[in-house]
């Protein structure tokens, strides 16, 4: 496959190191998971006890949550390549 100045296997490198990066930030909140509290830890509300439950180590309420995905979600995919023309995008 013919790449420009990419080196050969540069494409699958990029794909790889994206699909390890995920996988650890997976393992990154797994070892954190711990004993659930019944407070989210910023906010100070109760946490459900069904979501303390079903969500091992789960220490924020379901808004402070989304608030975390919500910014992680922007934080993600970054471009590895660095082409012009997603720069300019």
């Amino acid at each position: 496959m013919a790449t420009g100045w990419a080196k050969e296997g540069a494409v699958q490198e990029q794909i790889d190191s994206t699909v390890q990066d995920g996988v650890d930030q997976a393992r990154r909140e797994l070892e954190g998971a711990g004993e659930s509290l019944t407070h989210c830890e910023e906010c100070g509300e109760p946490i459900p006890e069904r979501r303390r439950e079903l969500i091992k180590g789960v220490r924020l309420c379901v808004a402070c949550q989304s608030e975390v995905d919500k910014h992680n979600a922007n934080a993600s995919g970054f471009n590895r390549r660095g082409s012009k023309d997603s720069q300019l995008r």
